[in-house]
């Protein structure tokens, strides 16, 4: 084999890499630029932040992951932060997202899947794929509540933050079994949970 022709084929492995953070960002953008002219100031579902709030952390924890990842952040999550304007609209803090996921699907395609950074313990780059869509779905779910706009995570990316941050996860449709695994909904036959955590960390 060519050295062209490797390389060819390590891009195409990589090339869906980063996908499922570019299709969760696209469902949210769906759901939540219709009402940006809304009252972002109530709070979001069950959480104590408001809904531009909550917004504003899923931009924070996006470029988060994809410092880490870019920067091969080794021990500890790296000294810097994100700071949205306290001023900015519904609709500017949807654009802040969306650069801020860009970047976190940018630096997963561009990963080596034995890649590691920090996530309280070494964490591979689909690690931080499922870390970031698990953060834009559930934190959509939580906007929606606040807003009263009827909406559940897509089924697909659901299964796939499941499969990937809480294997342990009991049967059933993957919305309601995600939703349930963060404390957010109820599953029959259990109680609703009031901590949880997610298995990121890539193990042995």
């Amino acid at each position: 084999m060519t050295a062209r022709a490797d390389q060819a084929g390590v891009d195409g492995a990589r090339a869906g890499a980063g996908a499922g953070v570019d299709q969760a960002l696209a469902e949210l953008l769906r759901v939540l630029t219709p009402h940006t002219q809304a009252d972002w100031s109530v709070k979001a579902g069950s959480l104590e932040w408001s809904c531009h709030e909550t917004a504003t952390h899923i931009a924070h924890d996006l470029l988060a992951y994809a410092g880490q990842l870019a920067g091969g952040a080794a021990a500890a999550y790296l000294p810097f932060d994100l700071a949205v304007a306290p001023g900015a609209t519904p609709g500017e803090v949807l654009q802040v997202v969306t650069a801020c996921g860009r970047l976190l699907s940018a630096a997963i395609a561009a990963a080596d899947p034995s890649d590691r950074a920090w996530h309280w313990g070494p964490c591979d780059p689909a690690g931080f794929e499922a870390m970031g869509i698990a953060e834009i779905l559930l934190h959509t779910y939580d906007v929606t509540q606040g807003l009263g706009i009827a909406w559940q995570p897509p089924d697909g990316l659901s299964r796939a933050v499941l499969d990937r941050l809480f294997p342990g996860a009991p049967s059933g449709g993957a919305p309601q079994v995600l939703l349930w695994s963060t404390g957010r909904a109820e599953l029959p036959g259990r109680s609703r949970g009031t901590s949880w955590t997610w298995q990121a960390a890539v193990q042995g």
